[in-house]
């Protein structure tokens, strides 16, 4: 069951710093807040990691006003003080559950932030390590997967295509990451085995630059793959540009090689 909001501060924006908030914006006259009001209070009923608080709009405006309340009902959840997600209207509890289950905040949700951050900044083995304890309690869990795959491509490359194929993806930058592990998955099986490479001027650095790849001499191999780009660019139909592009991505924006080959492969497409 909610209770009646005393003092905002207080039983929303610090309470919120301990355990997530739920706050239902509402007025008595409302009749989709009448409808709304006893689907949330049997959620927190049920509940044990967030409560709930309800805001009466017609005695707390500026409340109201602060937070952008045009409609209501009006659900906005509370983390830390701030508003992490929110809905208007009443909902069904299938909705709200679905809801809730997607933006309450977790050990294995902040992991999996913290990993991706790591990523960027290219510290693979802090995000594997990051990453294991949400596949030891998923396995099947797709952004982990592709986010592990990240973390493996360059040290094995097989373990990494595994876990790419296996995730299901839709997010753009997810799907991005999976491609760039196939990518560099398929041209360091090249250097073992060149011999699906065709005939042309690019084809004695595009070999150089997977044999580099499969080292894990990435800078090497960027700079053969660039090369390729410059005097050869439909090598490998386009491979060169798809490598570096799947390179960049893979080890982050402030790797120290994305920083200094970023803009030179820039130039090589014009």
């Amino acid at each position: 069951m909610g209770y009646e909001v005393n003092d905002f501060q207080s039983d929303v924006i610090e309470a919120s710093q301990e355990k997530p908030v739920v706050v239902d914006f509402w007025a008595p006259w409302c009749g989709p807040c009448r409808q709304l009001s006893p689907v949330l209070e049997s959620l927190a009923d049920e509940a044990d990691d967030w409560t709930l608080v309800k805001v009466n709009t017609d005695e707390n405006s500026t409340q109201a006003q602060q937070y952008g309340v045009r409609g209501i009902p009006a659900v906005k959840l509370f983390v830390d003080g701030d508003v992490e997600a929110e809905f208007t209207g009443a909902k069904p509890k299938h909705f709200i559950q679905s809801w809730l289950e997607d933006n309450m905040p977790s050990e294995s949700k902040s992991r999996l932030e913290q990993a991706r951050q790591k990523l960027e900044e290219g510290a693979s083995e802090d995000a594997e390590q990051l990453l294991w304890p949400v596949l030891e309690e998923d396995p099947d869990h797709d952004e982990a997967q592709v986010l592990m795959s990240r973390a493996l491509v360059f040290r094995d490359p097989k373990r990494a295509t595994v876990l790419a194929d296996e995730a299901n993806v839709a997010e753009p930058s997810l799907m991005q990451m999976k491609e760039g592990v196939q990518t560099l998955s398929r041209l360091t099986a090249l250097a073992d085995d060149p011999s699906d490479l065709p005939e042309g001027e690019g084809r004695e650095a595009y070999l150089a630059a997977t044999e580099a790849l499969a080292d894990e001499k990435l800078e090497e191999a960027v700079e053969h793959f660039i090369e390729v780009v410059q005097t050869d660019r439909d090598y490998d139909d386009d491979g060169a540009r798809k490598a570096c592009v799947a390179l960049f991505t893979l080890l982050g924006t402030e790797h120290p090689i994305t920083q200094q080959y970023r803009r030179r492969f820039d130039m090589a497409l014009y």
